[in-house]
């Protein structure tokens, strides 16, 4: 064979193999695409994958298999803690069966929001509790002391689950505290999300070494890397000898407490509930399956975790309910219960969420509200820690300016908040925000108070943050640049994968 053939041969099988490979990556690509259409819920979600998949040969197939796709389904994570079946089925009755007497009998504290309590008890079990003491505690100077206090006086065991909990000074204070506990024989367990607390592995190891039993909700290994930092643990529960529990946005760092705030640092506003009595049954349950999950253990409801006494005792007359959420639900209860308020409320409805991107239902609902007349007043960041995620904010604000919601963005500070105020009637605190990643992704807690005292208390305190804050014209807004404006909705075609 001579040269010229030779070359012949070799540009045939280039040239065959060159198609050959292109064929298969199309099929490739025509399969990825498929699985995101079968396998992701969100209209909105799945096009932007597709997008990415599409237009991104190779590195939008990682993305996806590393990001998008949900290895939750295979029900690796489960609620279930009671394996009884004939007991966990009493158990559920006796919730149901007390809460509903509760709604009957407080009919004018629930008004219309007694929908939103029925939904919740229906989808999630979850025990409407009527003799609790709520703090509302404002800042990690307000719950960082309280915290403390309560972690002192434990008497039998004290449940943590945080998303982020770092080795600085108020970490070491705590886990100061709870090595001590532990020395008297208290049971001390701790859940922390292997991404948010990647630097406390030192500290996590000093409180093994002392008696504290430590996890990692879902452990960092290189080969999944990416799918385990996507859903993330962003609970922020304690709970204290099964009477005292703490619930909301604030983690364990120096941050959330602006007393211990340097000169260049941001002023951090945000917010907790402290809840003493039957309402900490819900969390309790919660942390102990997380737990289980996390440490492969079994532990089972006792006496020592549900205290049995404590509904004979009148620690307060507010009613509480606490909603759960994250990638292993079959129904978003978080979002539906926001959107569901929404719609009920008839005067007023006041949110501040520190990543405001929320999906078509809630913003639907918002809008649909101030188009009925309902005066909504949303309030987010100014100054933030993400600039994408607040470019991706400010892309919905049009649309709310249209329908004649008011828009502040808060100055002061970070506003790192996540909570919801409705006709003065009903509040909401917890640690989900209104974006896609806190509905589809991560594992939330929110708490539902219904309870016309505190809303109000909540309502002065959403009024006295809105002094801080900018409130965005909307005549200012429609002239902002078409290059700013043109940067905004690029960003939110992402908005369905933050």
């Amino acid at each position: 064979m001579n040269f010229r053939e030779s070359q012949m041969s070799i540009d045939f099988w280039t040239t065959h193999w060159s198609s050959l490979l292109l064929a298969i990556y199309y099929l490739i690509v025509f399969a990825v695409c498929c699985i995101v259409i079968y396998n992701t819920k969100s209209p909105a979600k799945a096009s932007a994958y597709l997008l990415l998949v599409t237009f991104l040969p190779v590195a939008g197939i990682f993305v996806y298999f590393s990001f998008g796709f949900n290895y939750r389904k295979r029900e690796i994570y489960s609620k279930k803690i009671i394996r009884d079946d004939n007991l966990l089925h009493q158990v559920i009755r006796a919730i149901n069966d007390n809460s509903i007497k509760i709604l009957n009998e407080n009919s004018a504290v629930f008004g219309n929001f007694d929908r939103v309590a029925r939904m919740i008890l229906k989808n999630e079990n979850s025990l409407v509790s009527d003799n609790n003491k709520i703090d509302l505690l404002i800042n990690g100077e307000q719950k960082f002391p309280r915290l403390k206090e309560d972690l002192q006086q434990a008497k039998h065991n004290i449940h943590l689950e945080y998303y982020i909990y770092e080795d600085d000074i108020i970490g070491n204070e705590i886990a100061a505290i709870l090595i001590q506990k532990a020395a008297e024989g208290v049971n001390v367990r701790f859940v922390y999300d292997a991404f948010g607390s990647s630097g406390i592995k030192k500290l996590a190891g000093r409180l093994r070494a002392n008696g504290v039993e430590v996890y990692p909700f879902y452990k960092i290994i290189f080969s999944l890397l990416a799918n385990r930092v996507n859903n993330r643990n962003h609970r922020k529960i304690v709970v204290i000898d099964g009477r005292i529990g703490y619930v909301g946005g604030i983690n364990i760092s120096d941050k959330y407490s602006n007393e211990r705030r340097l000169e260049n640092d941001l002023y951090w506003r945000d917010m907790s509930i402290r809840i003493e009595g039957t309402g900490v049954y819900n969390l309790q349950y919660t942390f102990l399956s997380d737990w289980n999950f996390a440490s492969g253990q079994s532990l089972q409801p006792e006496e020592a975790f549900f205290p049995a006494g404590l509904n004979r005792e009148n620690f307060g007359d507010k009613i509480v309910q606490t909603v759960v959420s994250g990638a292993d639900s079959k129904i978003p209860s978080i979002m539906l219960s926001m959107a569901q308020c929404i719609a009920i409320s008839r005067k007023e409805v006041f949110l501040t969420s520190p990543y405001f991107i929320p999906d078509e239902t809630i913003l639907n609902a918002i809008k649909v509200a101030s188009l009925s007349g309902v005066d909504v007043k949303v309030l987010v960041p100014g100054i933030s820690d993400s600039r994408i995620v607040n470019a991706a904010s400010s892309s919905y604000y049009k649309e709310l300016l249209e329908s004649g919601v008011e828009v502040y963005r808060y100055q002061k500070g970070f506003v790192h908040a996540k909570t919801m105020v409705c006709d003065s009637q009903l509040s909401m605190v917890g640690s989900a925000n209104m974006d896609f990643r806190s509905f589809d992704l991560n594992f939330e807690a929110n708490a539902i108070i219904y309870d016309p005292e505190l809303s109000g208390v909540l309502r002065e305190q959403f009024l006295k943050d809105l002094e801080d804050a900018e409130k965005i014209d909307p005549y200012q807004w429609r002239r902002r640049s078409k290059m700013e404006k043109f940067k905004e909705r690029l960003v939110r075609l992402a908005a369905p994968l933050m």
